[in-house]
């Protein structure tokens, strides 16, 4: 009996390491179907931009690297499970510009995987903040236009099997980014008041566009609080403006705005930067609806 019991685990050993070696189950970890072709997101708003150019293609797997409400990548760290999202990429797409610090890492260890950079356009001038360019150039509309052009060039190279539907997906998103410019403009442009105090580096593009003056920043870095010196001279620019408003953005504490609300009588607003959202099919309008938002609120602020 013993003897029979033993012979029978054996076959079901055997039988179970068959059905794997046969494919009866995907690598572990890398979640990848055969003859996919999967493109990884660095953050939200390079989601948002591949899932409008990959909409209805099929075949094509989007990832988003990062966690929903991570942020901006200035300081980011990669994780293990970063790592092994990576693993089973054909395209990584990045901003580029200096946003993705930790790319250098991303090559070294995986020389064979394809990066797309959005920022890689003879049409984008990066700003720069002393010695630093400022990475931050989705939030120009017209450069928006340009990262969309950038990638679908870039994505068509690395997958061309699929390259008339990137190309008219593209140019249907374009259409949609230069409405919401033109929409933008036609709002903006005659604002009475230029003058604004954003939370942090992250609206050089936008202001330029649209012609606004940044006049300060609250935390140059984001997260790091002002000093009591920085607070003084920040609240002395806000009482000169000829409206007290700052703004301040939802993925950050508001505390330092306060204060200075506080001693200034200043109005608090938010500007999305549009850099956190939930990585699901629904994002696609992400960009579109955050910027038509900003619109309104710049709009009531500086009438």
């Amino acid at each position: 009996m013993k003897r029979f019991k033993y012979v029978l685990c054996a076959m079901l050993v055997a039988f179970s390491l068959l059905a794997v070696g046969c494919g009866g189950q995907e690598p572990q970890g890398t979640g990848k179907k055969e003859g996919e072709f999967v493109i990884v997101t660095s953050f939200y708003p390079m989601y948002i931009d591949v899932l409008n150019l990959t909409d209805g293609v099929e075949g094509v797997k989007v990832v988003n690297m990062t966690k929903p409400q991570t942020g901006c990548l200035h300081d980011y760290q990669l994780t293990t499970e970063d790592l092994k999202t990576l693993e089973s990429a054909d395209a990584f797409v990045v901003n580029g510009a200096g946003m993705e610090s930790f790319l250098d890492k991303v090559t070294s260890q995986q020389k064979d995987l394809k990066i797309i950079d959005a920022s890689r356009s003879d049409k984008i001038n990066l700003l720069k903040d002393g010695e630093e360019e400022n990475p931050h150039v989705w939030l120009s509309v017209t450069y928006a236009i340009e990262q969309v052009k950038a990638i679908t060039s870039q994505l068509c190279e690395a997958d061309p099997k699929h390259e008339r539907q990137y190309k008219d997906n593209a140019m249907a998103y374009v259409e949609k980014l230069s409405d919401l410019r033109e929409e933008m403009h036609s709002e903006l442009d005659s604002l009475p008041h230029k003058e604004i105090v954003t939370f942090h580096e992250a609206f050089p593009y936008l202001a330029k566009e649209f012609r606004l003056k940044i006049v300060s920043v609250i935390e140059r870095e984001p997260g790091t609080e002002p000093a009591p010196k920085e607070l003084e001279e920040l609240i002395e620019q806000v009482r000169a403006l000829p409206v007290k408003v700052l703004f301040t953005e939802p993925q950050y504490s508001p505390t330092a705005a306060e204060t200075i609300a506080r001693e200034t009588g200043a109005k608090l607003y938010k500007l999305d930067p549009v850099v956190t959202g939930e990585a699901t099919p629904e994002a696609k309008d992400a960009y579109l609806s955050a910027m038509r938002e900003n619109m309104k609120v710049l709009k009531e602020a500086l009438q």
